[in-house]
């Protein structure tokens, strides 16, 4: 009799363990099965495994929370002055003068697109207001290129003495509070030490940004001692930084709510315009390595302005350069010999110097020496220094290096007698030499030549092909030569695309073109 309840109990026993084994194969096999997932998928599989694949609301709501696509959508959502603000006839004063300059905020925005989305992404990292990322709209216009009256640089206008406390250097060839990345972290720690100084308050900090702390701290002892409120507000400060700060706020008033105010904001994406890559080489001409990064030089240095002479001397060893862009460049880099580097030599200006006398000599175009060396014009002093462009390895007496070609060495002085129909032009072509040299090196004052005329001739030229399109002849090349006279708008990456030439070949035959063009000037094309 007790043999049959004892039977019953472990057959019992024997399924409810059977079904407790199957639970644990399926969990185990639903480990198994996600070990090279995420720990949120092992999860979800072990759920679907149990017949437990229910989620909650809450949790399907954070699943499909996106990342705003919108840099200003962003931005709204770490916004956090916005109390201050209320009815404000200051603030209220500075948002009409916006709304009705439409243009100047289309400019700063456009400006601003190559650098917004660091300034946020630092911003948040130390959790402080974002409507901090449209100061340098008040400051500079987001233009890293500007200059005050009181010799304040870069976006966010730094002068000199408060740059080198934050140990931004300043020479000759660098200038960091006009480099992106280093101004604006020198700013945001500026920033916090000012909102640590006023106790928390950030519109005080942003008054002492502007006048300086002791502007400020002294405003507010003055205040104190009347017995009158220590706000920003109520403070007697001087009256550019009384609009300050209303301007700052009726900027974030139009972020906000740009609609309300009939403002059209272009979308901004919410993703890093630019990438750091590292450089080994020294001295790189920025004008070269935006060829070699398939880029126009203007973004190249719009984005790298620190380097006041667009060569990579005195700062960082790192260039800034748009996300498609930096995997190429990298490549690009790592493949340069050592002779195409630029290097630099210092000429110390002797009696009787001249530009065109010290360009003839070492082969270089006289607006590449004003434009390495800052001149606006053509007159020298004695002792003056100039930094000259050089090829790597040659001695001082050797021939130099043209930032746009290798120039070849000095031929002898030539002539050339004047026949009909001989012009300017044909004759540059002939000798492979500038018009306006023809025109120096014989006193020229126009453009007229008459028959039997004979001109004095200088110096080698610039070939005028690449070695990459092959070797052509003369009479070929003279065939295919066009001339092109420049419009108002005209950039070289145009004229090239135009043309359907590469831009560095544009370059090469117009090694007086520079980096910018005038309208008139007259270019040299030579067609596929």
């Amino acid at each position: 009799m007790l043999s049959t309840p004892i039977k019953t109990f472990d057959l019992d026993a024997l399924a409810r363990a059977a079904r407790a084994l199957v639970v644990v194969c399926a969990v185990t096999l639903a480990g198994c099965s996600g070990m090279g997932q995420k720990d949120d998928d092992q999860g979800r599989d072990t759920d679907r495994a149990l017949g437990m694949n229910q989620q909650p609301q809450w949790l399907e709501e954070a699943e499909t929370e996106r990342e705003p696509q919108d840099i200003w959508e962003r931005m709204r959502n770490g916004f956090k002055l916005q109390d201050e603000i209320g009815v404000n006839p200051r603030i209220e004063r500075q948002r009409l003068w916006y709304v009705s300059k439409p243009s100047f905020l289309e400019s700063a925005s456009e400006r601003g697109s190559l650098y917004i989305h660091y300034v946020v992404e630092r911003l948040e990292e130390r959790n402080m207001p974002l409507e901090l990322a449209l100061l340098p709209v008040v400051e500079s216009a987001y233009n890293p290129f500007a200059y005050s009256r009181s010799h304040a640089v870069g976006i966010w206008q730094f002068i000199p003495s408060t740059g080198r406390y934050f140990n931004l250097r300043q020479t000759n060839w660098y200038d960091g509070r006009r480099d992106i990345t280093a101004s604006t972290n020198a700013a945001l720690n500026y920033l916090e030490r000012l909102h640590e100084m006023f106790n928390g308050d950030w519109l005080l900090a942003l008054a002492a940004y502007n006048a300086g702390e002791g502007t400020v701290s002294r405003a507010i002892e003055r205040n104190q001692k009347l017995g009158l409120p220590t706000d920003y507000w109520n403070l007697p400060l001087p009256k550019e930084t009384q609009d300050y700060v209303p301007k700052l706020l009726a900027l974030s008033q139009l972020v906000m709510a740009p609609e309300a105010y009939g403002v059209n904001l272009d979308p901004i994406a919410n993703e890093p315009y630019f990438e750091v890559v590292e450089v080994k080489q020294q001295r790189l001409d920025l004008s070269q390595v935006a060829e070699l990064a398939d880029m126009e030089a203007d973004e190249m240095y719009q984005l790298n302005p620190a380097f006041k002479k667009r060569i990579t001397m005195d700062g960082p060893q790192h260039l800034l350069v748009p996300t498609e862009k930096a995997e190429l460049l990298t490549a690009n880099l790592a493949l340069m010999k050592p002779q195409e580097l630029v290097d630099w030599q210092q000429y110390r200006v002797r009696n009787g110097d001249s530009l065109h006398g010290i360009a003839n000599r070492y082969h270089v175009t006289v607006k590449t020496l004003k434009e390495i060396n800052g001149l606006s014009g053509n007159h020298l002093r004695v002792g003056q220094q100039l930094s000259i462009p050089v090829e790597p390895g040659l001695k001082p007496g050797q021939p130099l290096f043209q930032n746009v070609a290798s120039a070849p060495a000095p031929a002898p002085t030539r002539s050339h007698k004047v026949k009909s129909g001989d012009n300017l032009w044909s004759i540059a072509r002939e000798y492979k030499v500038n018009v306006q040299d023809i025109k120096r090196w014989n006193q020229l004052k126009g453009n007229h030549l008459k028959a039997g005329q004979v001109l004095k001739l200088q110096g080698g030229a610039l070939q005028v092909a690449s070695a990459s399109q092959g070797s052509t002849s003369k009479g070929k090349d003279r065939e295919s030569v066009t001339y092109y006279k420049v419009k108002r708008g005209d950039s070289l990456y145009l004229i090239a695309k135009r043309f359907n030439v590469e831009m560095k070949h544009l370059q090469r035959w117009n090694p007086r073109s520079g980096t910018g063009l005038k309208p008139g000037q007259t270019l040299t094309v030579y067609l596929p």
